[in-house]
């Protein structure tokens, strides 16, 4: 079921499996996408990576993700766009960015418990119904609807990640560094500049993360860059030069020790093993 706005908006639900995958691949511009998966044992390559998804994990997308399958067996998704609803502009009313989509290191996967699964189930199927409405307050209904739902997602992730009675300052913070780290990854390498845009000091900021992650500031910074890199060099036929100059390097030796160290072979080397490897296969 889909909603077609008269002004480019665009609001999707569906149920996916093995003879319908093709939709999950299919996230247009501006698009994001939830995918509530209800069997166990769901393969997928995500952005050059392998992933496997059981019962009533959830996983947040945007455009950007690069997904290949390997075995989809049943999940339920949800799309929706910039134009019908843009999570940046209205953070305050759902405060999923830098938390559900636009992190900067790995894929956020929900573990939501029994009751936080029948609260979802039950706002899931209110957004179905609205679908099949088609009055003039529809849009206004789906929004609603979908702004519960992220609210619901966000909640899982906070109290997942621990930090649901965490000082909220503290992790808007850290959602703001994320954001940051997404929007700028290609040219600021270092905490200090991040830092310089927070008008913290990269002291204050390494404090927080150490409260909130096993992993430092710096190491956010490397996996989205690494991220990015994964992404071009399986997905495009741009050179190893022409990637390391895209993400920020001056010289493709400069770039091809950093991606050693980060995934263990060189640039070279990943390339030949994805494209012989599941990738190419899928």
């Amino acid at each position: 079921m889909k909603f077609k706005g008269k002004t480019g908006e665009i609001f999707e639900m569906l149920d996916v499996d093995a003879t319908s995958c093709h939709h999950l691949k299919e996230i247009g511009a501006s698009e994001l996408l939830l995918a509530w998966f209800t069997s166990d044992g769901n393969s997928l390559t995500i952005d050059a990576k392998p992933y496997t998804f059981d019962k009533n994990q959830i996983i947040c997308l945007t455009e950007f993700h690069k997904i290949d399958f390997t075995n989809i067996k049943s999940l339920k998704l949800l799309k929706f766009n910039r134009p019908f609803y843009c999570i940046i502009d209205h953070d305050s009313e759902v405060g999923c960015k830098g938390a559900l989509f636009f992190g900067a290191s790995s894929v956020p996967v929900l573990l939501p418990n029994t009751e936080e699964i029948e609260i979802l189930d039950a706002v899931w199927k209110m957004a179905i119904i609205e679908l099949n409405s088609s009055d003039n307050l529809q849009l206004e209904m789906l929004q609603m609807m979908l702004k519960r739902l992220l609210i619901l997602c966000t909640r899982v992730y906070k109290k997942q990640h621990n930090i649901a009675d965490f000082d909220s300052a503290k992790v808007d913070l850290i959602r703001s560094f994320n954001f940051l780290v997404e929007s700028n990854f290609k040219n600021k390498h270092t905490v200090a500049e991040y830092a310089d845009l927070l008008n913290k000091s990269p002291k204050t900021i390494a404090n927080i993360f150490s409260k909130f992650s096993t992993k430092t500031p710096l190491q956010y910074i490397h996996e989205r860059i690494m991220l990015e890199a994964r992404r071009l060099i399986v997905y495009t036929d741009k050179p190893i030069a022409e990637v390391g100059y895209e993400l920020g390097f001056a010289d493709i030796q400069t770039f091809s020790r950093f991606f050693k160290k980060n995934e263990g072979d060189s640039p070279t080397e990943f390339k030949e093993k994805m494209t012989s490897g599941k990738i190419a296969n899928s």
